[in-house]
């Protein structure tokens, strides 16, 4: 099998983003190469063409492949719905909503359903680009490890060991890691990648001369920090805590069971934009756009905006006129009733939304997966030369909405559908659409609106596919001057 594995001592240490990086180095070198995660947490997901669910972070890395996202290449995605649990997504549709506890003790019956999806793209692709989660160090979840080093057991993977230096303390977590591991685990270490190092790289070769002494593991690649405007794989990521600081702001509501902030990672691509994740009643100051987004949990985010002080924000924001639009969770958010007898999400039965749409939604059990391509029915206002535009998305939600009163359906999709629901004023309005910021010509129709208002210039034309597959090049060539990338290869093909 030609396949390497990236492993970390930490979250957050930078596997994803290396894992994209080496698959679009690899493609670049003619090589057929795919992704592969057993196991992801997050709340940030993907509907594939045929209607699975998968782990964003794939997606990202099989754009940079150059390839389709398949439900293969992350089989197993846990979509956190409290502290102790989650959704369990097996092979892309719900398996069962489960406790920590029971999961663990069922991850060895799900061993053959990832060995099928990885034998599946392992005789499609040349080489496999496997990424571990956490840290294979966490020796309390070592029995019927399924995502680390008893993933690359399963499919006899060579293992980089990845550190991120930004922390601190990266020889001592390499060595701590490495040392944590059974001996057998040790052997499939070939070598480790200092990630996100800032300063002078000849002060740190004595380290990584030193370190050689004591483990001989070598370092095959020092990766400067560098800022780049592509997916993050989870709630984890650095980007709520940065500051808006473009000649607009997006402000979009930073709840505990978000899902989906990859919505907005195309504004941050726009020149003079920013986006402001809102937690606090300040952070609506200076807002141009507001925007609610996806939830794993509906009603428990609803209770958390009803007990904050985001819901006078909220109504502030709309008493301004600033136009406001809700994604999914965020759209049946922005109704007057949110009910759950069934259980679906929580015990909690029902609850009252924002009131801002006259819609009601009942939640429902079977989950509406689908990739959709629609047309908007009418001119939204802050969106001039809207009515007849075509948008693609994807549907992930669980739930079923009612429109009521003044309300109008917002947009006519492929299979008569109808999606969405704007309000009687017409600066509110909701879609079940992922992705609809995607659109070229829409988002710019919404920033153009608020550029006039603020005499800003209106020439801005972005291509997002185009810039996104930009971002994926830079990373591949500061990744590529900073590794050994032929021991890597030799590391591949002949371990």
């Amino acid at each position: 099998m030609n396949n390497i594995m990236f492993q970390g001592t930490a979250s957050t240490v930078g596997k994803s983003i290396l894992t994209a990086a080496l698959c679009r180095i690899l493609n670049d070198d003619g090589i057929s190469v795919a992704p592969f995660k057993s196991q992801n947490m997050a709340l940030n997901s993907f509907v594939t063409e045929d209607g699975n669910e998968m782990g964003r972070a794939q997606v990202v890395q099989a754009e940079a492949a150059r390839i389709k996202p398949t439900v293969e290449m992350n089989p197993i995605l846990l979509k956190p719905t409290s502290d102790v649990g989650s959704q369990v997504i097996l092979n892309g549709k719900i398996f069962k909503n489960m406790c920590a506890k029971d999961y663990f003790g069922t991850k060895a019956g799900l061993k053959d359903h990832i060995v099928e999806a990885y034998n599946k793209l392992q005789s499609k692709y040349d080489v496999i680009v496997l990424e571990g989660a956490g840290s294979p160090a966490e020796i309390n979840l070592r029995e019927n490890d399924i995502v680390n080093m008893g993933m690359a057991e399963m499919v006899d993977a060579p293992v980089i060991l990845i550190g991120d230096i930004d922390k601190g303390g990266v020889f001592a977590s390499i060595y701590g890691t490495v040392m944590l591991l059974e001996p057998e685990e040790r052997k499939r270490i070939k070598g480790y990648i200092i990630n996100k190092f800032r300063g002078d790289e000849k002060i740190l070769q004595p380290g990584i001369d030193m370190f050689y002494e004591k483990l001989q593991i070598p370092c095959l690649g020092v990766i400067p920090f560098e800022p780049l405007k592509i997916d993050d794989e989870d709630s984890v990521t650095e980007r709520f805590d940065r500051k808006a600081e473009g000649d607009i702001i997006i402000g979009v509501l930073r709840l505990p069971y978000m899902s989906n902030f990859t919505d907005f990672t195309v504004f941050e691509l726009e020149e003079g934009v920013s986006v402001r994740y809102i937690k606090e009643n300040e952070d609506f100051e200076g807002i141009d756009l507001l925007v609610i987004p996806g939830s794993k949990n509906t009603l428990k985010d609803m209770e958390y905006i009803h007990n904050s002080s985001l819901k006078a924000g909220i109504y502030r924001a709309h008493r301004n006129d600033i136009p406001i639009i809700g994604i999914c969770g965020g759209y049946q958010m922005l109704g007057e009733t949110i009910t759950d007898e069934k259980g679906v999400e929580t015990v909690m039965n029902s609850i009252n939304g924002l009131g801002l749409l006259e819609i009601k939604t009942e939640m429902e059990e079977i989950k509406q997966t689908t990739q959709i391509t629609g047309n908007i029915m009418l001119e939204i206002p802050f969106a001039k030369k809207s009515c007849n535009l075509k948008v693609n998305g994807y549907e992930i939600h669980m739930g079923k909405t009612y429109l009521m009163g003044e309300s109008t359906p917002l947009i006519k999709l492929q299979d008569n559908r109808l999606d969405g629901a704007i309000n009687a004023k017409k600066n509110v309005f909701g879609t079940y659409l992922h992705g609809i910021f995607d659109n070229d010509e829409l988002r710019k129709q919404i920033l153009d609106n608020i550029r006039k208002k603020k005499g800003l210039d209106c020439n801005n034309n972005i291509d997002y596919a185009k810039l996104k597959d930009m971002e994926y090049d830079k990373l591949a060539n500061l990744v590529r001057k900073h590794i050994d990338l032929e021991k890597i290869k030799d590391i591949i093909y002949n371990n």
